[in-house]
């Protein structure tokens, strides 16, 4: 029973990655999931033009290894179930674990269209489960410290034909600030600047959808609320 509702699940989301929802793009929205399951806390130190500056508190997340995909979608797909499976108790104390929000993947951009790009994807790890998550084969602990985002939120589906341009208009709206100079100096050295996509909702869930950008970052002077 449960291996077919996994396989129903992963058609659910092959056929919403076809679909032609066109996003709106919001800012400041708390994502309505965030009232019925554990999210990570933050404060909001900015709000710009389009986008805001959060500062996230300590956390811990389960990622998986580094998926090679030409699609966000399909990576994320494959992440997923991963990650689902794990919560489910599919792993090394047979321990099951709550649902939490957002489900992100960290994108490494590929060089060209039809090259291959790298995900990990992450679930975060419910504050009772934090001292101690169960490990997993294939998966790995990330302890975060007080982590910088610039976020950018849009509703409806994520698609791989729109998601890049999301990324794109964060950076954009965020131009000849400080948070551009301080986004820059934490991505020095990469080809092109790494993301992240942070999904709120379920697959089942087709209204009040909340996705988010990221553009993570490290400040040298710490702001207080």
């Amino acid at each position: 029973m449960a291996a077919f509702s996994l396989f129903k699940l992963s058609l659910l989301l092959g056929l919403l990655s076809n679909l032609g929802i066109w996003p709106e793009t919001h800012v400041g929205i708390v994502p309505p999931t965030c009232s019925r399951i554990e999210c990570p806390s933050y404060d909001v130190i900015y709000a710009g033009d389009g986008y805001e500056i959060r500062r996230y508190n300590e956390s811990v997340w389960m990622s998986t290894s580094s998926i090679e995909d030409i699609s966000l979608v399909g990576a994320t797909r494959n992440g997923f179930l991963q990650l689902f499976n794990y919560i489910q108790g599919k792993n090394m104390y047979e321990e099951k674990i709550e649902m939490t929000a957002p489900v992100i993947s960290e994108v490494s951009p590929s060089h060209g269209p039809v090259c291959a790009s790298s995900f990990v994807v992450s679930f975060y790890v419910p504050k009772k489960n934090q001292a101690n998550p169960p490990p997993a084969e294939g998966l790995h602990v990330q302890k975060w410290g007080t982590t910088y985002t610039a976020v950018r939120q849009f509703s409806g589906f994520v698609m791989d034909s729109s998601v890049g341009e999301e990324a794109a208009a964060l950076y954009d709206s965020i131009s000849g600030t400080v948070w551009e100079t301080a986004v820059d100096k934490s991505h020095a050295g990469e080809t092109a600047t790494t993301y992240t996509v942070a999904q709120y909702n379920s697959p089942f869930e087709f209204e009040n959808r909340v996705n988010e950008i990221w553009l993570t970052f490290t400040m040298e002077v710490e702001f207080t609320s």
